[in-house]
């Protein structure tokens, strides 16, 4: 049954002037912070840095006032770049529009149907990998703006880019480039400082190098491209509003892409949301997180935004300037929104080359780039998994890199479990089985008797020298045996019968047991060839070989004359 309940609700509980003056603070710091970061990943995807504003108040909001996490900041993030500015290039920004919308719907539904704990099943390899290619992405489609480079549009796929970035390197503009270096000197600095000088904690990098390089432009007149000359600047108005629109025959073709928005939201937004748990010593509710972000996503288009998700840099300065409860991120949208209406003329000053700076900023501290230093101390599955991901990320797609990671680690894992599967004899005592050792046979199972561990028990069928009346099996070391370990042991059951001789199995754990009972097993093998001991087992095999013998000593019936 599907529960709908914000944390908002549970934050209100008790709530004090002081709380608010907390979370007012850590608002109006994550909604400055917010502002340059939502312009500069909307133009690196694409889109225009008035969709990446309005994104950040619409998304911001909505996923604050709905959301699972207590502390959450909603809004368009660096990892989405790549995945928005590949359905730009290939399906324009109205298609965008209903594939965010489209992955809005698959969000809520993966939180109404309680999917949100399954996010978490997705190995550290491969989050590591994909994030580390996001980032090697990000870097690279800043390197046009950075440079100044005169290109009308970058392709969307690896190598088109690669080759045209090559191509058009003649054309670098050294005044862009000056100031795209200049505000990421500033914004490196400035971060420096902020550490060790308490006033300049309070105003963030990257809107300080914004401020700064705005000024300087409307003081000289830097010769460089800024959103005024791109974009025209950015309206001071709410903007129209409406559905976008869509035919029924591309709006298949946007199902894949759509999902690929919907799983890299889901991730990252929880991934976020189990980061601020640890900070704040909480825990927030997957599902009701995901019905939120999916809500998000179906309104912001409306509004001409974009994907958007919980954003980990946001929401950790939001902790670290106080923020406690969901209020904090509603205010902070409220303060992007008074930004727009109140001086949206002077964004029209900003440098391109200084949005970018911040861009790449992002994308260097996005990247966990010290696990490739720290490769060697792990498993080759482990490094297989990283490696591969990250790969395929930077050169085909995010998509496939997630489902070809998951395929590896899931391939590597059977492998180690399968490896942990085993077969040991037991040595029997002539005392143990009445004297007739030689007749019966005993091993001991460990681990899963699984699809991928199932031929372990061929050992049995082909291997042994020995042709026993009686054949017993311990599994008292088994943890779970699936439909492929029930039919070998259905095999060898066949295969011992062919031969006059019997299987019987002892000490089952819960799991084995019962799917053994339910498939109809023990039937096949009588309920007396089903012990719990491994003492009754040998029992068992005594009294079916002293029959046996019993059978073969017996007198010939004499035929009458």
């Amino acid at each position: 049954m599907m529960r709908f309940r914000p944390r908002l609700l549970d934050s209100l509980s008790g709530y004090d002037r002081a709380q608010f003056a907390h979370d007012a603070g850590a608002g109006v710091t994550v909604g400055v912070l917010a502002l340059p970061l939502a312009m500069a990943f909307a133009i690196a995807s694409g889109m225009s840095p008035t969709a990446g504003i309005w994104t950040a108040i619409v998304a911001g909001l909505l996923i604050s006032l709905l959301g699972g996490s207590r502390v959450q900041i909603g809004g368009p993030t660096g990892a989405f770049i790549p995945i928005i500015f590949g359905i730009v290039a290939d399906y324009g920004v109205a298609n965008l529009l209903v594939a965010t919308l489209l992955a809005g719907i698959m969000l809520f539904a993966m939180g109404a149907l309680r999917l949100g704990g399954m996010i978490r099943f997705i190995p550290v390899s491969v989050v590591t990998g994909f994030t580390n290619g996001i980032a090697v992405v990000i870097f690279i489609s800043q390197i046009k703006d950075f440079l100044g480079l005169t290109i009308d549009q970058l392709p969307g796929d690896f190598f088109g880019k690669m080759g045209t970035l090559f191509n058009h390197l003649h054309t670098i503009h050294l005044p862009t480039v000056a100031v795209a270096v200049a505000s990421l000197v500033v914004l490196v600095l400035w971060n420096m400082l902020a550490r060790r000088v308490k006033v300049m904690a309070r105003l963030p990098g990257p809107l300080a190098v914004l401020i700064i390089a705005t000024a300087v432009n409307l003081v000289i007149g830097l010769p460089v491209e800024t959103i005024g000359s791109r974009f025209g600047g950015i309206p001071q108005a709410v903007p129209d509003l409406g559905l976008p629109a869509f035919d029924l025959t591309t709006l298949g073709k946007l199902i894949a892409p759509a999902l690929t928005i919907a799983m890299l939201g889901a991730i990252e937004s929880l991934l976020s949301a189990r980061v601020a748990d640890n900070q704040i010593d909480d825990r927030h509710d997957p599902n009701q997180e995901l019905m939120a972000q999916g809500i998000a996503n179906m309104v912001a288009p409306i509004f001409g935004g974009f994907a958007a998700t919980g954003a980990i840099a946001r929401t950790a300065t939001n902790i670290r300037s106080g923020g406690r409860t969901p209020v904090a991120g509603i205010i902070h949208a409220l303060v992007l929104l008074a930004v727009v209406l109140a001086l949206a003329p002077l964004a029209g000053d900003i440098p391109l080359a200084t949005l970018s700076a911040i861009v790449v900023m992002v994308s260097i501290h996005m990247g966990e780039w010290e696990a490739f230093a720290h490769l060697k101390r792990f498993s080759l599955a482990y490094r297989t998994t990283l490696v591969g991901t990250f790969l395929i990320t930077v050169v085909f797609d995010l998509t496939l890199a997630v489902e070809i990671g998951m395929v590896m680690a899931s391939l590597f894992f059977i492998r180690r479990v399968s490896d942990l599967t085993r077969i040991e004899p037991i040595a029997i005592e002539g005392d143990m089985c009445g004297g007739q050792p030689d007749r019966i046979l005993a091993f001991r199972l460990f681990g899963s008797l699984f699809f991928g561990a199932a031929n372990k028990l061929e050992y049995l069928l082909t291997e042994v020298d020995r042709d026993p009346h009686v054949l017993i099996l311990a599994m008292d070391k088994v943890i779970s045996i699936d439909t492929s370990g029930l039919d070998i042991l259905r095999t060898l059951r066949r295969n011992m019968a062919k031969r006059g001789a019997t299987l019987i199995v002892c000490e089952l754990n819960p799991q084995p047991r019962s799917i053994l009972v339910r498939s109809g097993f023990v039937d096949e093998i009588g309920a007396q060839n089903l012990t719990d001991t491994l003492p009754q087992a040998l029992a068992r095999g005594h009294k079916l070989c002293a029959a046996s013998n019993e059978a073969v000593e017996a007198p010939a019936p004499q035929l009458g004359r």
